[in-house]
């Protein structure tokens, strides 16, 4: 009975328009012209709130599927549960345990969950699945992925590639900062699942490079963000050309009142999957305040850098991130800058030297809270402190991933005090605080700092790709595939020093 009820539909079903459909909606807005809309509407919308209430609507309405415990258990094509096996995933994560039988049946889902928790085959496996033996045509997609940053998108892409490759489905990524005439012939090969960040997939759509009216299954991952970054008139836009009946799910770290008009517009009766986004943090991360002085911040970070094993460190401009790769570098710690002023090719090249260990000091904005995974990075480090509690767990969440252990770390001068505090408690963690000053043994026990080499130190960096020197990335710099568009470079050194 169990596989019986598993079977994968057709990706087409009807959809109620009377409960969280269009007319919902439109009822809303003639009740109350400041609700979900408005809210989520704009850029400034939830930086305007004080607070974001707890998500809580009343959204189910069929008892969901019962979790399980292997994947075996699912009613998958035997190439993707041969993939899983081969890529040594045995066991699922407990969001991808509830919500995959009830995808895999064609049910909306709402997903909420800390990064890290495995949301990624949440959602890729069901999609995947659901279009086994389908062949796309030119233009038209029938499955899209949207995510809020670059990063994000290159991330679920290497994901979700070894799957997608053993039942012959096609990925296609579209993103900001690259070359648009290339992916727009990738398009127009046929690419059955599409990731996307909602700029740059705007941009092709109005080429006539891509339609979305043959997709049946639509993936929001990390909506927050995208509504905090101002993308939600973009993002509904798009959500309003996919096939009328198709699939829906929704997942992110944070449910809030920003992405309420998603739900009640587009998600028909999902099955609502909530983890604590900070349940996990307690149990496999280390948080510590570290009070310092505004003399000693700099030295302070400095020694954290010099550590054994990877860092990354988070502040708050791009100015500041470029000052702090320059003075790590000319005192011999390996690092380099992450920002959106940095061309998308200089982003991947980056960070594929954070990843084989060519960097050990990834020095970032924003940019990199999100979409960014690194194998066995235990220690975050926020030199300047986030101001939004959410902003503190995406940074946190680059650390003790899929289970691992790691250790978050704030620095805190007197003035910053009671804001951190009140960021912490909306974080939901408990934190240790004290009170540290350079070169102390206290300094060295929680975070491993150590005084740096005093050497300079010169990092190589990749001579650009044939390709990429040949077709300079079309669209950069109007910042509407990512946060932080660049404008195009020219071609990048060949090595990179304290400059």
């Amino acid at each position: 009975m169990r596989a019986a009820s598993r079977r994968v539909p057709p990706i087409s079903r009807t959809r109620s328009s009377t409960r969280f459909g269009h007319s919902r909606a439109q009822e809303t807005r003639r009740r109350n012209p400041r609700s979900a809309d408005s809210r989520a509407g704009g850029q400034g919308a939830s930086r305007s709130a004080a607070r974001p209430r707890e998500f809580a609507l009343p959204v189910t309405l069929t008892e969901p599927l019962p979790p399980v415990e292997m994947f075996d258990e699912l009613d998958m094509p035997a190439e993707l549960l041969t993939a899983l096996r081969s890529e040594g995933v045995t066991v699922p994560f407990p969001i991808q345990a509830a919500t995959l039988p009830n995808a895999l049946a064609g049910r909306d889902v709402l997903g909420r969950g800390r990064t890290g928790s495995g949301k990624t085959l949440a959602f890729g496996l069901p999609v995947l699945a659901r279009l086994h033996g389908q062949r796309a045509q030119a233009r038209q997609p029938l499955a899209l992925v949207l995510v809020p940053t670059r990063e994000l998108a290159q991330q679920v892409t290497d994901a979700l590639t070894p799957y997608a490759r053993a039942l012959r489905l096609r990925l296609a990524t579209v993103v900001g900062g690259m070359s648009i005439g290339r992916q727009a012939s990738a398009l127009r090969g046929g690419a059955e699942v599409v990731v996307a960040t909602p700029g740059r997939l705007k941009d092709l759509i109005e080429r006539g490079d891509c339609r979305l009216d043959q997709v049946g299954v639509t993936v929001l991952d990390e909506a927050d963000q995208m509504a905090d970054m101002g993308f939600m008139p973009q993002v509904t836009a798009l959500l309003d050309q996919v096939a009328s009946g198709g699939q829906r799910l929704l997942f992110s770290a944070t449910l809030d009142r920003n992405i309420d008009l998603l739900v009640r517009r587009y998600l028909h009766d999902p099955v609502v999957h909530s983890v604590d986004p900070s349940a996990g943090a307690v149990s496999t991360m280390e948080h510590h305040l570290l009070h310092v002085h505004d003399a000693d911040k700099h030295a302070t970070a400095t020694e954290i850098a010099a550590r054994d094993g990877r860092v990354i460190m988070f502040l708050d401009t791009k100015h500041a991130v470029d000052r702090m790769a320059k003075h790590l570098l000319s005192v011999g710690v390996r690092a380099s800058a992450l920002h959106g002023g940095k061309s998308q090719p200089q982003r991947n090249r980056t960070l594929a030297q954070f990843k084989d260990g060519h960097v050990t000091v990834l020095v970032a904005t924003n940019v990199a809270a999100r979409g960014i995974h690194v194998e066995g990075l235990d220690l975050v480090v926020n030199v300047d402190p986030p101001a939004d509690h959410k902003d503190y767990l995406h940074r946190g969440g680059r650390t003790a991933r899929a289970g691992e252990s790691g250790t978050v770390v704030t620095l805190v001068l007197p003035h910053q005090r009671r804001a951190v505090d009140r960021m912490v408690a909306d974080a939901g963690i408990t934190a240790a605080s004290a009170r540290v000053r350079p070169g102390e043994a206290e300094l060295g026990r929680i975070t491993g700092a150590r005084m740096p080499s005093g050497v300079p130190v010169t990092i190589p960096v990749p001579a650009p790709a044939a390709a990429e020197r040949r077709e300079r990335p079309a669209g950069a710099g109007r910042g509407r595939g990512g946060r932080g568009g660049s404008r195009n470079r020219r071609a990048t050194p060949r090595t990179r020093t304290g400059q």
